[in-house]
């Protein structure tokens, strides 16, 4: 145990889960490594690339810059920013998953903001005629559902067809220190899985654009003018906390752990906790008996019409339970598992959409719950392709490994 205190790494996991477990104005503080310097705090690497540009910038909340936003940063240094590319959630992040998300102008600037988001994910060639440069500065969560990595590959493939640079501001990925999960199959590509990578990659926004460009996943495997402007001080054994929250329905650290595992969920009856304090932070489903806890769904700014809305949904309080991704590093399928086989009318659990296979990227583990299947067989019959993506994924690698 003295050793493992020694160790910077575990130093830095513990004070994620305890340290930092306190609360000012009702408020949770983030205290997160700040020897890690991000892509966009590198300002003195890309600002010659984009004096006399005409720019575009895809960000959100989480494109600071130190205390400040991206945007306003770049415009105080006299950056030309043509529009604002905004994917899912928003420009200010505070549109709920699924909503669809309005072309505009921001208040504070008044550039013009873009969706990319809906019916509109990838950027038209006439949008684009006003641009030379696309900045992407977006923090990502390491999931491939996701879809932050999805409105990337439409970036980056109308950026080629245009013959447009994108530049790509790294950021750490904060559940990076880990690959797992079924790979993608193809047949179920979607917006929450373009790919075929595993659930958890492992990789960072900037690692996984150079992949989409390496491996030839754009259109007509055409190659995207790209750069990366890399962290400083990070590797993929880092545990990251986020500074700020990636999304309404991820608001802290143990949301981000448990979001690559409890996902799954959204293809289900069971609630993740959309319209409570807790998002993917909690499960649980009306009539559930196995459970010792219970929650009720609200219509909240983050979810205004969360499933099981105003009913009792009786589960499981997963709350500090991220450090057991964290200590095991691989995906839970136990409240998967165990939510089927104690679901009051298992012919119900599975919506009658094709939700859960595309996010679990094939139809075996559907069959595989329903059938018994011990985790130790479903994980197994992963194992063949997560090792052949591993190999692939060295090739993109930017920092050092966790192994």
């Amino acid at each position: 145990m003295k050793s493992l205190l020694r160790n910077r790494k575990f130093i830095l996991l513990m004070s994620c889960f305890w340290a930092l477990a306190k609360h000012t104005t009702g408020k949770q503080v983030y205290i997160y490594d700040t020897t890690i310097i991000t892509g966009a705090s590198r300002i003195s690497e890309y600002l010659p690339l984009l004096k006399g540009k005409k720019v575009a910038v895809t960000a959100n909340q989480t494109s600071l810059v130190a205390n400040t936003h991206l945007v306003d940063t770049l415009k105080s240094l006299g950056v030309q920013i043509t529009k604002i590319f905004a994917l899912e959630h928003g420009f200010r992040g505070d549109i709920q998953a699924g909503e669809h998300i309005k072309n505009g102008k921001d208040t504070k600037t008044g550039i013009p903001i873009v969706s990319l988001y809906g019916s509109n994910k990838k950027p038209k060639p006439e949008v684009l005629k006003d641009v030379e440069i696309i900045l992407f500065d977006i923090q990502d969560v390491g999931a491939r559902f996701y879809t932050y990595i999805s409105s990337l590959h439409y970036i980056m493939e109308s950026a080629a067809e245009q013959h447009k640079t994108l530049i790509v501001l790294d950021r750490p990925n904060p559940n990076g220190f880990y690959v797992d999960g079924p790979v993608l199959d193809l047949k179920y590509k979607s917006f929450v899985g373009m790919h075929p990578v595993p659930v958890v990659h492992g990789m960072t926004i900037g690692e996984y654009a150079q992949m989409i460009n390496g491996e030839g996943w754009l259109s007509g495997k055409i190659k995207c003018n790209l750069q990366v402007i890399t962290c400083l001080n990070y590797d993929h054994k880092d545990y990251y906390c986020l500074p700020v929250k990636p999304s309404p329905n991820l608001p802290n650290m143990d949301a981000v752990y448990l979001y690559p595992s409890i996902c799954f969920f959204e293809g289900t009856t069971v609630s993740v906790g959309r319209g409570t304090d807790m998002p993917f932070q909690c499960i649980g489903m009306p009539g559930f008996k196995n459970g010792n806890f219970s929650f009720i769904p609200k219509s909240v700014n983050a979810a205004k019409n969360p499933p099981h809305k105003d009913i009792t949904c009786v589960g499981y309080d997963l709350r500090g339970a991220g450090k057991i991704i964290q200590h095991e590093k691989k995906l839970n399928l136990t409240w998967l598992i165990d939510m089927y086989n104690y679901c009051p009318d298992r012919t119900l659990f599975f919506e009658n959409t094709n939700m859960f296979n595309l996010l679990a990227g094939n139809t075996i583990l559907k069959e595989q719950i329903k059938n018994f299947v011990p985790e130790e067989i479903i994980r197994g019959s992963w194992q063949k392709e997560l090792k052949e993506f591993k190999e692939k994924r060295k090739k993109y690698l930017l920092y050092d490994d966790f192994e």
